[in-house]
């Protein structure tokens, strides 16, 4: 069943996702998703983002653009299926990337064309959330990584624990504060569903990489971080040498 996003639901997501209608765009500084498939324009984009964001490489800048892109559209998706019981359509032909970067920090949204959500019909929302998953993963973030992959090396381990990150922090932080006995337990169901049941082929990998990545980790202490296995290279993008809250190269260099 189809309908038109509530407008509540469009100012939360506005608020909390940075959701915007596509014609709302930072025209100077967006192009649809589907343009960064092309090797010439993909490299171009990272060209030109390369020296604004103080990246020493494309390597390290598609690394970077990577996590940004799988911050807004792993958020919206998920927390509007999640939260609101919304399925947003996050294809990567209903997509644009906005990339505007200023003093140090993204300004970017998630713009989509159509804003048109999906309910899950009665006794179908298993079915109804794979073909979510299934859009986001499979549909639009596999098929942009192995495109930077592609273009700028950056291994798809990196792109993958990047945008798992992101869920996991989704998840454990931000929609922590949800109150609603009925609402938490709905979150914690497709949270778990999405690290240790979804299979392989929602993400289009031959693994499900937020699954690959969640396993404990050291943790920081007395923190509740999760450090990652892959370094993002953040630092390399730094005036100053400064690490992610959850890099493994400083726990590596105290451990040695």
């Amino acid at each position: 069943m189809q309908q038109q996003l509530e407008p509540s639901h469009q100012e939360e997501l506005a608020e909390r996702c940075r959701l915007i209608k596509a014609a709302d765009r930072d025209h100077a500084f967006a192009l649809p998703a589907t343009e960064l498939l092309a090797p010439d324009v993909c490299k171009q984009l990272l060209n030109r983002l390369t020296p604004v964001i103080g990246s020493p490489n494309e390597y390290v800048t598609a690394s970077l653009l990577a996590k940004r892109i799988a911050f807004l559209t792993t958020g919206s998706a998920l927390y509007a299926m999640s939260v609101m019981d919304r399925g947003l359509n996050l294809s990567i032909d209903n997509s644009f990337v906005e990339y505007r970067h200023q003093n140090g920090l993204w300004q970017s949204r998630m713009p989509l064309d159509s804003l048109n959500v999906s309910i899950p019909e009665l006794n179908q929302r298993a079915a109804w959330r794979d073909q979510l998953v299934h859009n986001l993963f499979a549909g639009h973030l596999a098929p942009l990584w192995r495109s930077f992959r592609a273009v700028a090396r950056v291994p798809l381990p990196v792109l993958w624990e990047n945008t798992a990150v992101r869920v996991y922090a989704l998840y454990e932080r931000r929609l922590a504060e949800q109150t609603c006995p009925d609402l938490r337990k709905r979150i914690a169901e497709d949270f778990h569903y999405l690290v240790h049941q979804a299979p392989a082929k929602l993400f289009g990998a031959d693994h499900n990489p937020l699954q690959r990545y969640f396993p404990p980790h050291p943790r920081v202490p007395d923190a509740d971080v999760r450090i990652r296995k892959t370094c993002c290279y953040y630092y390399r993008a730094t005036q100053r040498v400064k690490y992610c809250s959850t890099c493994p190269l400083p726990h590596l260099k105290a451990e040695s």
